[in-house]
């Protein structure tokens, strides 16, 4: 919500006394995180059904997150001068040809630039690709700094819901069988992908841009280069941080249904219905997060869930049954990625209004580029029978993560003096 002036004011909850465009922003995303949600079930097993390997399954999830990654760093400062609508429609409108495209042929590198293209696959929690810095920063455009860790966990929780749903879907693939055999029974999910990125277009149409290289006072320019080398140290230092928690995730995250497939010998029918409860779960933790955020502040309440996290991930790959295994991986996501939001409420937090779209790409890019080695190397582990590597080498990275995120981005948590208090 703003004044007259285009100032935020305090929000008194976290929904109803937003600014309507911020509402919007987040309900769009909500409906993308539903194909996305189908897509992180389903596009490994349609890789694996057309005959690709581990090895290659990992290589285009690699480069299609070294492509977003590098992309990623020029959308958020290109966004802080020319405005952020421009760069979402083009990602919905490519989003849209890619799905069409994908929905039509199977051959192989047409295929694959199709993916790299629209990070299919990747689990992108509903944001849009390399294109989600300028989502993030259009959206603290519009919420106060001290309320940004409440409204960017609701903003993942809505994600995480949508995820859920798709997946729910992704699990009705086998019902295709009969009518479309074999690896064709995949393609109605591209058909979902491509409607949904055909109504968020007509959506984020209709949302205002916001220019904010006036929100801040005039300074002194001795006191604007200090301030700007103090951004500028706190951006690279959770860059850092989060290059650590990156790798992690790409050990782990990507290729999860393709090793529930070859550790369990599980289809769509049975992990579908686990990733949409994980991600309905999630959603509620991402909820959750904002809540504890508001009374230990951002920092504290990623350490605590993470913290649980580490434990579970150890726990995953010593589970016996599917069902053990499921129940574990459930958990486990929950905490891990219910943290989402708020961290990208501290980086949106680091800079004035003028830079966030920066912050933003510095904060995506250290989470896309490295967690997009982890793939090949995971691919190439499962191919090899080292199936529980990737896990134990996860955990200790997450650890590591963890103990920096506390000590070193302690002092920039927003509602740091708040939570002291």
């Amino acid at each position: 919500m703003h004044r007259t002036d285009g100032s935020p004011v305090a929000l008194r909850s976290p929904w109803g006394q937003m600014a309507p465009a911020a509402r919007q922003l987040i309900l769009t995303r909500g409906l993308r995180s539903v194909a996305q949600g189908a897509m992180t079930v389903d596009f490994a097993l349609y890789l694996k059904a057309l005959g690709w390997s581990g090895v290659g399954i990992g290589a285009l999830l690699t480069g299609g997150g070294l492509v977003g990654g590098l992309l990623g760093l020029v959308v958020g400062p290109l966004s802080d001068r020319s405005g952020r609508r421009p760069f979402l429609l083009f990602y919905q409108a490519m989003l849209v040809v890619a799905s069409v495209v994908a929905v039509l042929t199977a051959r192989g590198p047409v295929l694959a630039a199709a993916a790299v293209a629209s990070s299919f696959g990747r689990g992108q929690g509903g944001g849009a690709g390399p294109f989600a810095p300028a989502e993030q920063a259009w959206l603290a455009a519009f919420v106060p700094a001290r309320e940004r860790g409440r409204v960017f966990s609701l903003n993942g929780a809505v994600s995480f819901w949508g995820m859920g749903v798709g997946s729910l879907l992704a699990g009705l693939v086998p019902l295709l069988a009969p009518v479309l055999p074999g690896a064709l029974e995949y393609r109605p999910l591209f058909a979902l992908s491509a409607l949904v990125a055909a109504a968020n277009l007509l959506q984020i149409r209709a949302i205002p841009e916001v220019r904010s290289s006036g929100d801040r006072p005039v300074r002194d320019p001795a006191v604007a280069l200090r301030v700007r080398a103090a951004e500028n140290q706190a951006i690279w230092k959770l860059a850092l941080v989060n290059t650590v928690n990156a790798l992690a995730i790409g050990l782990t995250g990507p290729l999860i249904t393709y090793w529930f497939a070859i550790r369990f010998h599980v289809g769509p029918a049975a992990i579908g219905p686990v990733l949409g409860l994980t991600f309905l779960l999630t959603g509620f933790a991402s909820v959750l997060t904002g809540r504890i955020a508001v009374n230990l502040g951002i920092v504290r309440s990623v350490v605590w869930v993470r913290l649980g996290g580490v434990i579970l991930l150890l726990m995953l790959p010593l589970m016996p049954t599917y069902a053990l295994a499921a129940l574990v991986y459930v958990l486990r996501s929950a905490l891990n990625r219910g943290s989402v939001g708020a961290r990208q409420a501290l980086s949106v937090s680091l800079t004035g209004p003028e830079r966030q779209g920066f912050a933003s790409s510095v904060n995506a890019a250290s989470m896309r580029l490295p967690s997009s080695v982890g793939p090949m190397i995971a691919g190439y582990l499962f191919t090899a029978g080292a199936l529980d590597v990737p896990f134990y080498a996860g955990a200790l990275l997450q650890l590591l993560y963890v103990v920096l995120f506390h000590r070193v981005m302690g002092r920039y948590d927003p509602g740091g003096d708040r939570a002291a208090a």
